[in-house]
């Protein structure tokens, strides 16, 4: 690849086309190889940023201009191994140490290719896949937090003596969805300083409380323990949005169309689930809530496919971390009441014990504990669940040997899909030095999705925040809870053991566990619900069944009007304690 020709190169400035999802662009790089400093940025139409790491820390500018500091586990070791790589430290091993090993080979057609396993310092393990025939880099492989990432490299060129790849490919393996990079010019030891890798200043002016004010107050719905609020884009019709503190800006494709906003690119959209659909992007000139405007913000325009009928209600999409970004947030969920107030404005003196925060991606994420084994939990009133275990984390501490959970039912539904969870109750949860006692808790089966993520023990769902007035302070990466009069009321679970949907003519059985009161009344996945104690789903709200199912006490029997195929029925449920 140009053996000593190499010993001199200091730093590299590449300008690069990038093409993904039906958007493409320009992209730059600026690269200190002698210690894996970087900074790249890319204007995709109604997507950009930028990301860069300074030695010590890796930062992101998404595309509204808000910066953060990337300090999740997953954020912490691929930025090691992208300096790794940047570095070049397989030639150069004083510049970032590493433990290599060479696994064998490997064929794909008539090519073969000699592998190493490579483990940066402070990084995670990586495949590098080397042509057997020309001794070029092919292929890099990586199991990131969520997904196994490779990046394909070829067209190379001789540069003074270098022979540096002018194409990349970078998949997930879902072909639709590749990142190409076409690079068009490089340039060899440009002048940089340490300024170049700075995390750039925060903030931006594109927002504000009108009439003046240094705080505002919203009063939302709380349904099925998810916040929703009234939210106006570009002035027009009142819609219902969830708000998510890890949610980035979307609406559903037919609310766009009704408000002519036009998308742009199909990139890959995830969410809890386990499936992804493709989303779109948009501007949106204004977004209001109430007395908060925010101004020229990207939306996702996302299908949240089957999300209206979970709820109950129709969604038209979903606000959270740029509101959060740019305002202190005080949840008041006795009151039902939002309060925004501008972050010079804040004190948090008497906003409850504080407790600090990281981002996990968009999500705050903080440090605790259940039941004594440590972990990382990120808080998300995105989630109507108490608490969410992830997979990872259940397997690598026995949890279900430990606990032995009787139950196993769908627990949640979001984003990609629903989520299923073995369902127990833990003793206590911790975050920072808030005691949370007795939480319903999910051990999620899911293998894809944020569920599934190795660097993330929990999910922090309305369930567990409902106890408390959170107030959220983004910019001093702070959360402070203040326990409310709900704190001390039991974490039930559905005394039915049934999961509902809202359907056109009932409520659709979408689950039910096994062994549990509904299983024994012989209702089944299918079924359909058109009376509830005699009163038809017109006259009921989904949430109040399910909050009905969930409180009622134990012993107390449900009639339920069912519908099989032609025929129907009356069954009597008695709910009973599952967890």
């Amino acid at each position: 690849m140009g053996g000593k020709a190499w010993d001199d190169v200091r730093a590299l400035h590449s300008k690069v086309k990038v093409s993904m999802s039906g958007l493409s662009g320009p992209a730059e790089t600026w690269e200190d190889v002698l210690t894996g400093r970087y900074m790249g940025s890319f204007s995709l139409g109604a997507f950009s940023g930028a990301q860069g790491f300074d030695g010590k820390i890796t930062w992101e500018r998404d595309t509204s201009g808000q910066v953060r500091v990337s300090d999740s586990g997953d954020a912490r070791e691929g930025s090691a191994n992208e300096a790794y790589r940047r570095t070049m430290a397989w030639w150069y091993p004083e510049r970032w140490p590493a433990e290599i090993s060479l696994t064998g080979s490997k064929t794909e057609g008539d090519r073969s290719f000699h592998v190493l396993r490579i483990h940066p310092k402070s990084g995670r393990p990586f495949e590098m896949w080397i042509d057997a025939k020309t001794f070029l880099i092919d292929r890099v492989v990586e199991q990131t937090s969520r997904e196994t990432r490779t990046g394909f490299m070829s067209d190379y060129r001789d540069l003074n003596g270098l022979k540096i790849p002018f194409s990349t490919r970078n998949t997930n393996g879902e072909e639709k969805y590749d990142q190409i990079l076409v690079t068009e010019s490089v340039e060899v030891n440009p002048a940089i300083s340490d300024a170049t890798f700075r995390m750039p200043e925060g903030g931006t002016n594109d927002f504000e409380i009108q009439g003046g004010k240094t705080s505002a107050e919203l009063p939302f719905e709380f349904l099925n323990n998810h916040i929703f609020v009234t939210v106006r884009l570009d002035g027009k019709e009142p819609l219902r949005m969830a708000f998510d503190t890890g949610g980035m800006n979307v609406v559903v494709p037919g609310v766009a169309k009704r408000l002519g906003l036009e998308g742009q690119g199909a990139l890959q959209g995830r969410g809890v689930g386990e499936k992804t659909e493709d989303v779109a992007l948009t501007k949106v000139g204004e977004m209001r809530l109430g007395d908060v405007v925010l101004r020229d913000q990207t939306f996702f325009l996302f299908p949240l496919a089957g999300v209206s009928e979970v709820e109950g209600v129709q969604v038209d999409g979903i606000i959270g971390y740029e509101v959060f970004k740019r305002f202190v947030v005080r949840i008041d969920y006795v009151k039902k009441l939002l309060t925004f107030t501008l972050p010079e404005a804040f004190d948090g003196k008497g906003a409850g014990t504080a407790v600090a925060f990281t981002f996990d991606e968009q999500t705050p994420q903080v440090d605790g504990e259940i039941d004594g084994i440590p972990g990382k939990f990120t808080i998300d009133t995105g989630s109507r669940s108490s608490l969410d275990l992830t997979t990872p984390f259940v397997e690598a501490h026995g949890l279900k040997a430990k606990y032995a959970p009787k139950v196993e039912a769908m627990t949640g539904f979001g984003v990609g899909g629903g989520v299923r969870s073995a369902v127990t109750r833990a003793k206590l949860l911790k975050l920072g030095s808030v005691e949370v006692p007795s939480p319903v808790t999910s051990f999620t089966l899911n293998r894809k999705g944020s569920l599934a993520d190795r660097y993330v023990a929990g999910n922090v769902g309305g369930g567990v925040l409902r106890r408390f007035t959170v107030t959220f302070d983004y910019s001093r990466q702070t959360i402070w809870f203040a326990p409310n009069e709900s704190f001390a009321a039991p974490d039930n679970y559905d005394r039915a053991g049934l999961w509902i949907n809202r359907a056109e003519d009932g409520f659709e059985v979408e689950d039910v566990v096994a062994h549990g009161p509904a299983a024994e009344a012989g209702v089944k996945v299918g079924d359909t619900i058109v009376a509830i104690d005699g009163r038809s789903p017109a006259e009921l709200s989904l949430a109040e069944v399910r909050t009905r199912l969930r409180d009622s006490a134990p012993g107390t029997p449900v009639r339920l009007t069912v519908r099989s195929g032609g025929e129907t029925r009356e069954v009597a449920v008695v709910r009973r304690e599952l967890v």
